[in-house]
Order: C-alpha cells, then sequence, then structure tokens
C-alpha cells in the first residue's frame, strides 16, 4: 500500500522537529552532575587596551533608506575602549580535569539578541550550550541572521518587519562563532558557547565576573574578536576571590 503524500509530508517535518529538538538538547552526556559545595571561587576582573586603540571606520548604509535615517554617523565597534577600558571580551575558564569531568544543567534563562538600530545588540555574548537564544527584530526593516559556525548547525533566517523572534540553541562548544546579515553586510556579532555556566563578557568598563567556580586549576582564557586571545594558568583555593586584569595592546591586532 502506497503511504498518502501528506503524510509523508508530515513524516519529514516530523523528523525533521525532533532531529533540531536533539541538536538544541546536545550530546548525551554520561558525566556526573555538578554539586555546589559552599567553597565556590569568584573571579572577577577588568580588561584593558594599552596604547592608542584602532580607529573606527565609518559605516555606509545608505543601501536601507530605514537604516541610514536610524543611524546619522555609524562607525565599526570591533575594537571599542572606553578610558583604555576594553569591552567585548569574551573571558572563561576552561579544565580538562575539573569541568570536562561534570555535567552543567544549562541556565533557564533566556539569551536576547537584536538587530536595532541596524546593528546587531549586543555585539557579543556567551551561552550555554542547550540555553535559549531569542534573535528579535527591532527595525522597521527587514532583517537577516546568518551565524557562520565550525562546528555548530549553521542556518540562515530572515524576519520581516514585526515577526516573531527567532528561538535557538547551540549544542557544542564554539568559540566564538560570527553573526552576519546577508542584508545589511555591516551587522556582525560573535557569539561563544560554553558546556559550563563559568564565562562572561567585558561590559563597557571592561568589567567582567565569573561565579560559582569550583576550585582547582584552570586555564583562564580571555578571547577578542580582533585582538586574538591571552591565557593565565592559575590554580584556585576553595572559596577564593580573586581579581584578574587582562590586557591587550595594539600589538595584538590581527587586522
Amino acid at each position: 500500500m502506497v503511504p498518502h503524500p501528506k503524510l509523508i509530508v508530515m513524516t519529514a517535518s516530523l523528523m525533521v522537529t525532533i532531529a533540531w529538538g536533539s541538536l538544541a538538547q546536545g550530546p548525551s552526556s554520561n558525566k556526573k552532575a555538578y554539586e555546589r559545595t559552599g567553597l565556590e571561587v569568584t573571579l572577577s576582573g577588568t580588561a584593558t587596551f594599552s596604547g592608542p586603540p584602532p580607529k573606527a571606520q565609518k559605516i555606509d548604509m545608505s543601501a536601507d533608506p530605514e537604516c541610514y535615517v536610524d543611524n546619522l554617523d555609524p562607525e565599526t565597534e570591533s575594537v571599542v575602549v572606553n578610558n583604555e577600558k576594553l569591552a567585548n571580551v569574551v573571558v572563561y575558564a576552561s579544565s580538562n580535569f575539573i569541568l570536562d569531568n561534570y555535567s552543567f544543567e544549562p541556565s533557564s534563562a533566556t539569551v536576547v539578541m537584536e538587530h536595532k538600530g541596524c546593528r546587531y545588540v549586543p555585539h557579543v555574548l556567551a551561552i550555554q550550550t542547550g540555553q535559549h537564544l531569542s534573535i528579535n527584530n527591532s527595525d522597521q526593516t527587514t532583517h537577516n541572521t546568518h551565524p557562520t559556525p565550525k562546528i555548530n548547525q549553521e542556518w540562515n533566517q530572515s524576519q520581516p518587519v514585526g515577526g516573531r523572534p527567532l528561538a535557538k540553541a547551540f549544542s557544542r562548544t564554539e568559540v566564538s562563532i560570527p553573526f552576519k546579515d546577508n542584508l545589511h553586510p555591516w551587522e556582525k556579532a560573535y557569539v561563544g558557547v560554553f558546556t559550563h555556566p563559568f564565562f562572561a563578557v567585558s561590559d563597557a568598563n571592561g568589567n567582567f565576573k565569573i561565579e560559582g567556580l569550583p576550585p582547582g586549576s584552570y586555564k583562564i582564557v580571555a578571547w577578542h574578536e580582533r585582538l586574538g586571545e591571552k591565557t593565565v594558568d592559575t590554580v584556585f583555593v576553595p572559596g577564593e576571590s580573586r581579581h584578574l586584569a587582562v590586557t591587550f595592546s595594539t600589538a595584538d591586532l590581527k587586522f
């Protein structure tokens, strides 16, 4: 008996939905769930930039009248320095002996990225595997969201004016996934993805904070889209609070 065409289509759609749901949840793991002991570590710090920062470049948004009207003097934001403090640095903990041996429940909080003023806001963010990412179009023009990961699933989706938010998730660690907008090539963003919650992104004043880190030996990594990586090997004792200064300079510029 030949299946009805509608049944075939419905079955295929269901298979796609199940496959994407499984991917969003990430690969299965037999790791032990981490349980807090009360002796966790707090790491705070400041990202700074030494020397004259590169000058921001002007952006031509005249291809889209709505974008052009909303941005009187748009400039690139690949290196944002305020009084020698560096924004948009992804700082995270790495440890083969601790973090890789435990599983960490993804946060129930939804992380929001939006097309606003024909820019990605925020320009850089970080998220856990399996955590919900909502991408909104807050402009009066159609936008396109197109992440180009190396090991996560690539997708490419447009949003009309007033369209519903895109609901997404990533399943694998990746630092950092570039986002672009095929309709507005100046729109760029980066999303870091981690299996654990021990990461932060430096704010406009260069500040970052990571809480609840299990004590032990770590590599602390600071990543920036144009300045590359800085790493610090360190050991945290139980209950410690520490401040870490991360300094980049003009010599670190990659392009």
